[in-house]
């Protein structure tokens, strides 16, 4: 499994190995799924709180989002494909 920073960092996959943004993890790894949030950075904050599997995390997200955005998603609404973030078993990382 990767990292919490890698995972929500990653920009997409070369076969097995995921394609992580060296930067904004080194910038950005360190923050809650709140704090991403509320920097608008939504995608890594839903990855993050996928990652966590804290209801809470999701929640907060979300209301974070609906906010920023005016929409009225909720935690159901599918935002898997919304953020394009997917709980995938990958072991290794390729850092960019």
């Amino acid at each position: 499994m990767l990292s919490r920073e890698d995972f929500i960092f990653t920009i997409g996959y070369d076969g097995p190995l995921a394609v992580v943004d060296s930067q904004a993890k080194r910038n950005y790894g360190k923050l809650s799924t709140r704090e991403l949030a509320e920097k608008g950075f939504f995608r890594a904050a839903y990855a993050s709180a996928v990652y966590s599997k804290e209801p809470s995390d999701l929640e907060a997200v979300v209301a974070a989002y609906n906010k920023a955005a005016g929409t009225s998603y909720t935690v159901n609404s599918g935002l898997d494909r919304l953020f394009g973030v997917f709980p995938i078993d990958v072991q290794r990382a390729m850092i960019l």
